[in-house]
């Protein structure tokens, strides 16, 4: 099988023919990603293919650092034309990565590229992307709709006003649901560096003084109510490390005291801050039908040098030590036990925890929708062949994956999209093979709900779209 073909990761013959017939023209919901709702508004032209593919994209800058190329090629001030061979040279090593997939995935969809980029073609894929990037179509809003993108859930600040969606909302034009996510963590944060200014702030859009726990609760309370009347859907909680610790309302209004003060928090403080706000937030998800997204496992910035140099969010990030199962059971019992458990996705940057989720989330299970409580999809480091195929394995084996909400990009860039395919491509590879071995019946009608239902159906009811 050449590299690359229609039927490209598809090795059975069952797996093609579900794939083509089920799961290739779904539409796509991308219900958590990073890309930017104002780019969508101006919808945003790009140059070239370094901007729209080399820029905030850590995937990619990464890989060029482990293939030695020094900064300057990749977050540096180096020409865009250097910056795109640098990667071109670095590419065809990365043999086993799933960045060696998107990116001729997204070459060959967006760009009709169907050869190898690698040093020797990397002059003419140039060319043929800066010439393919010119035309009408290739905007942000074109790229959004050839790809099928039915809804976007991007990543909000609560602080943030919110204008473009709203504009977008209000553009008849545009059929492509862009939703806002309330993604609260620097208002959690009291022991990182910013949380006391970050506070000003959110007091400023609340247009009243946080000076207390009841406070600032009903500023969060407030801008959850202001993102769901703007057609958010969900939160987003990127907790770092799971947190459960708790504290009496005496010792909370103690820790908010020491930090409206810019003292230092020490750590077990800050964690029962963060748990009780995450708690709060939570029953106001059930209040106002907002799911709720879980991310944790992940150690932030553990290169101090370039984190001084170049900041956050620039590829530096690893999978974490895990001590989060038996705090993410905590957490769960307690709003579980206080009836205020939302429709909850939770994602642990460490793989060891799938069979840990997969369990965990049938002891809490709920009957306003199927698979209240869910896995969510192989996350950032584990986004690729294995951990996806571990993800759905153990999530077929300890729970039901056919209620499963499927794929989301978790992307900064719009050519990201292809990552969907990806997904549903191994989907269908797996389930071809459990079909070609016997382990489950050729049932035209019931695979097709099934692949379906994992590709758009099912997110498009867990989140009530």
């Amino acid at each position: 099988m050449s590299f690359l073909s229609e039927d490209f990761l598809l090795t059975t013959t069952a797996a093609r023919e579900i794939y083509h017939k089920f799961a290739e023209d779904q539409p796509i919901i991308d219900y958590h990603c990073h890309v930017s709702p104002k780019e969508i508004w101006e919808d945003k032209r790009f140059s070239d293919i370094t901007e729209i593919w080399l820029g905030g994209d850590h995937y990619k800058w990464r890989l060029m650092r482990s293939n030695g190329v020094p900064e300057y090629y990749i977050t540096g001030d180096a020409p865009a034309y250097e910056k795109f061979l640098k990667f071109a040279e670095a590419l065809p090593r990365a043999i086993g990565n799933p960045m060696y997939h998107w990116c001729h995935l997204e070459l060959w969809r967006y760009f009709g590229y169907e050869g190898i980029l690698n040093a020797e073609t990397a002059p003419a894929v140039w060319e043929l992307c800066n010439k393919k990037l010119a035309e009408p179509e290739m905007s942000a809003r074109g790229i959004i709709k050839a790809s099928g993108v039915k809804f976007i859930g991007t990543t909000d600040d609560p602080i943030d006003s919110l204008e473009y969606h709203k504009q977008l909302a209000a553009d008849k034009s545009f059929d492509t649901v862009v939703a806002p996510s309330f993604r609260p963590d620097k208002a959690l944060n009291i022991d990182k560096a910013g949380w006391l200014d970050y506070i000003g702030k959110l007091s400023a859009v609340c247009g009243y003084e946080i000076n207390s726990m009841a406070t600032l609760k009903k500023a969060l309370s407030d801008r959850i109510d202001y993102f769901v009347a703007c057609g958010c859907k969900a939160s987003d909680h990127g907790l770092d490390f799971m947190v459960y610790a708790e504290a009496n309302d005496a010792e909370l209004e103690a820790v908010l005291a020491r930090g409206l003060a810019g003292e230092t928090v020490p750590s077990a403080e800050a964690e029962a801050f963060k748990t009780a706000l995450l708690v709060h937030c939570a029953k106001e998800y059930v209040r106002t039908g907002m799911a709720m997204q879980l991310h944790y496992n992940c150690l932030r910035n553990p290169n101090s040098a370039m984190f001084a140099k170049i900041g956050p969010d620039t590829g530096f990030d690893c999978i974490g030590p895990n001590d989060g199962c038996r705090k993410l059971s905590a957490l769960l019992d307690r709003l579980y036990r206080e009836e205020s458990l939302p429709r909850t996705v939770i994602y642990s940057l460490d793989a060891a925890d799938n069979a840990f989720i997969d369990t965990i989330i049938g002891a809490f299970q709920g009957t306003e929708v199927p698979g209240k409580l869910q896995h969510g999809s192989a996350w950032w480091f584990n986004d690729n062949k294995t951990g996806m195929k571990d993800q759905l394995i153990s999530l077929a084996n300890l729970s039901i994956l056919g209620n499963f909400v499927g794929m989301l990009t978790d992307s900064r860039s719009f050519l990201s999209y292809t990552r969907h395919e990806y997904f549903r491509r191994i989907l269908c590879a797996l389930i071809g093979e459990w079909v070609e071995n016997g382990e489950y019946p050729n049932d035209e009608k019931m695979l097709g709900d099934i692949i379906r239902g994992i590709c758009y159906e099912n997110a498009k009811r867990y989140f009530e779209l």
